[in-house]
């Protein structure tokens, strides 16, 4: 199998099987973002205690490209503190850059590599990274 076949059968995988859809009750640290230029729209959840992000939850609708992201990342952020959650978007953005970047303790996150190819897409991918930094942003601003 080619590795770009493996890239996107773990995208549609995270598409089709999208991890932590779905919204908190109350509490939590909500942040909406769309990308005007193709209809992708997101709700990002945080569930957080002393700077640290106990829990994620996304709903919204998208392509493929911005759901698996959105349920990678927030598959990724669980348990990580705001500075480490942010150093993980920072990877993200050089990722999409064309960098080579390892996600050693999330590797899925990898399979998106090939979007920084389509130039288009590349806001896709960084929808849900770009509400993780917006709300973790805000919150510190806040404490």
């Amino acid at each position: 199998m080619q590795l770009d076949d493996l890239y996107r059968r773990v995208i549609m995988d995270h598409y089709k099987n999208q991890r932590n859809r779905g919204t908190f009750e109350d509490g939590a640290m909500t942040v909406e973002l769309n990308n005007p230029t193709c209809g992708d729209r997101i709700t990002l959840q945080l569930q957080v205690e002393d700077n640290k992000v106990v829990d994620a939850k996304f709903s919204g609708d998208g392509c493929s490209i911005s759901m698996s992201s959105a349920s990678m990342m927030t598959e990724a952020i669980k348990g990580k503190t705001y500075e480490e959650a942010l150093e993980l978007a920072d990877r993200f953005s050089a990722l999409m850059k064309g960098e080579e970047v390892e996600f050693a303790e999330y590797e899925e996150i990898e399979a998106l590599s090939g979007v920084n190819k389509f130039p288009a897409r590349i806001k896709c991918a960084t929808l849900a990274w770009n509400a993780l930094r917006k709300g973790i942003g805000e919150d510190s601003l806040n404490n």
